[in-house]
């Protein structure tokens, strides 16, 4: 297939582009640069430099797309409570311009990475894809308005749509002929923020609130590795049915507390991670962790590294990485 990925340059975006190209698709990648980063584009992908609004400048009825991939937007729910304008504008206006391009080219197939902060503070724990939503953030508030704009699209024009619903990403792609990881600037995932203080290119790490109603009282959150995230994009992309929108949660059905996380990046590096502790941040929920089953059942997608500790052993690998080569002479 020809594939747009929409944030091809971001993170999961890249990781999710480099699994295309070695399954055989032609890719191209629609990044702003604003977050995203040119060398994380895989080879053999061709990016295109503009904002996802322009995505008719791409996405043509003759250019003989098949599907996109949709993971442009802003991350951040702390952020999303203090400037909601911007993430409505980025994370919705956009993406409707998107399904208009989409539409307009006879392109339609879809899957999108939403977010299981559409579920807000939920009552059960691991989330199902049937529990209610009620986000929290304004952050979680976009991706559930597109979630149902995508419905919409299926219904009235017969998109084949998938939403894959998750929370905390983590890890990194290590392999002998690639290495992608987590390049936010600024950083604000624990893991690799975490990693930046055990590195000494920080000197304390901030946990916001240890007052929740956990085992130690700061927040629990699923983490999910990065290489299992894009393996349930792929099957996605081949589980689409035209005028069906599917919803899968994809986690561990477990989670890790915020001190527990650190405690494992000590015990990974080797090195201390001086913590301090600060507020609760506006729209944290105690508890989220969400539940794969169905998309196990329906998917066929397994989590091939299932552990914490593996997640910080492939981000700690490839933060050495990147600084070996930021410091090697030219």
């Amino acid at each position: 297939m020809k594939l747009l990925v929409t944030g091809g340059a971001g993170y999961v975006g890249s990781v999710v582009t480099r699994l295309l190209l070695d399954a055989g698709h032609q890719v191209v990648v629609l990044d702003n640069l604003v977050t995203g980063h040119e060398r994380a584009v895989p080879q053999g992908a061709t990016l295109v430099r503009a904002p996802v609004q322009e995505a008719a400048t791409v996405l043509t009825p003759d250019a003989g797309f098949d599907g996109v991939v949709h993971f442009a937007g802003l991350i951040a729910a702390g952020e999303s409570m203090v400037r909601p304008e911007v993430y409505w504008h980025e994370n919705m206006t956009a993406s409707l311009a998107l399904l208009d391009a989409m539409r307009a080219a006879g392109v339609r197939r879809l899957v999108f990475s939403s977010s299981a902060a559409v579920y807000g503070d939920p009552v059960e724990v691991p989330i199902p894809e049937t529990a209610a939503t009620a986000p929290t953030s304004t952050y979680g508030a976009t991706k559930l308005a597109f979630d149902y704009a995508i419905r919409s699209e299926t219904v009235a024009h017969k998109l084949a749509a998938v939403s894959l619903r998750y929370f905390n990403v983590a890890g990194a792609l290590i392999r002998p002929d690639v290495r992608i990881g987590e390049r936010h600037d600024p950083e604000t995932h624990l893991i690799p923020i975490a990693l930046q203080v055990a590195a000494g290119k920080r000197a304390r790490l901030q946990l916001f609130g240890d007052d929740y109603p956990t085992s130690d009282g700061t927040c629990v959150r699923d983490y999910i590795h990065v290489a299992d995230l894009a393996d349930a994009h792929l099957r996605a992309l081949d589980a689409a049915t035209p005028g069906d929108h599917r919803i899968y949660n994809l986690g561990s059905g477990s989670g890790f507390t915020n001190k527990q996380v650190v405690d494992v990046v000590r015990e990974v590096t080797g090195h201390p991670v001086p913590v301090e502790l600060a507020p609760r941040r506006p729209g944290d929920p105690a508890a989220l962790v969400a539940s794969s089953a169905k998309a196990e059942a329906e998917l066929g997608w397994v989590r091939n590294r299932p552990t914490l500790r593996d997640m910080v052993e492939d981000a700690w690998t490839f933060m050495r990485d990147e600084t070996v080569m930021r410091e090697e002479p030219a």
